[in-house]
């Protein structure tokens, strides 16, 4: 599998000819003024809750490419109401799609879109293709629960984590969670889009660099191979 940072929280995984994109965050963000976002393809839309950095682009992005929204049940039926095509899914679900399977976790964290409609409960996700799985924290704290995240489905691969504290996980917290995940290469997200999350990269990596775990900060449009 292939990642692709497109800023903040958003990035852009291809496995088995397939294009999924995570939490479409873009055309407001200004860190991501170069990602060609009209040009953007997307088999399908995964979103781990409903605030404004997570789904403002999710419509456009949808009506664009056709692409299927993968999400909580509450954030599905928000988007099918409209006419977009979603398929909903509950913590703890696993579902099988033509790309690999997707298995739906715990996330601390709360979720309601902009206009005041509940969006369920928050939720991480386990991507499993080509032999490999990456597992998307979303936007949590540090839950013990993280710990059943190897005993359920085995090696992760790359766990994708934020780092930006204040909402989320700071660097501590989230090496803490690595260490729980047992994942050796993390991929951090959701830091310096805003002032409250900014954070100092150096410190940032020698956090995990002394837990012997590689954190991964890719600028925006950069890739990884997993």
């Amino acid at each position: 599998m292939k990642v692709q940072y497109l800023g903040h929280a958003s990035l852009l995984i291809e496995a088995n000819g397939k294009s999924i994109v995570v939490d479409p965050f873009i055309t407001p963000n200004e860190l991501a003024k170069n990602i060609d976002f009209a040009n953007l393809k997307a088999d399908y839309i995964v979103i781990t809750h409903a605030h404004q950095d997570h789904v403002y682009d999710v419509e456009e992005l949808a009506k664009n490419t056709g692409a299927l929204i993968i999400s909580n049940a509450e954030i599905a039926g928000y988007y099918g109401a409209k006419g977009l095509n979603a398929h909903g899914m509950n913590t703890g679900g696993v579902y099988e799609f033509d790309f690999g399977k997707i298995k739906s976790t715990i996330a601390f964290h709360s979720s309601s879109f902009a206009d005041g409609t509940y969006g369920g409960d928050p939720n991480g996700y386990i991507i499993e293709a080509e032999g490999k799985r990456i597992y998307i924290a979303g936007d949590t704290a540090l839950t013990y629960e993280m710990k059943l995240i190897p005993e359920m489905v085995g090696e992760i691969n790359l766990a994708v984590l934020p780092i930006g504290d204040n909402f989320t996980m700071g660097a501590k917290d989230a090496s803490i969670a690595a260490e729980f995940v047992q994942a050796t290469k993390v991929l951090g997200y959701h830091f310096d889009t805003f002032p409250p999350i900014k954070i100092d990269k150096g410190i940032a990596k020698s956090v995990f660099f002394n837990k012997n775990i590689e954190l991964v900060l890719l600028e925006i449009g950069e890739d990884l191979t997993v």
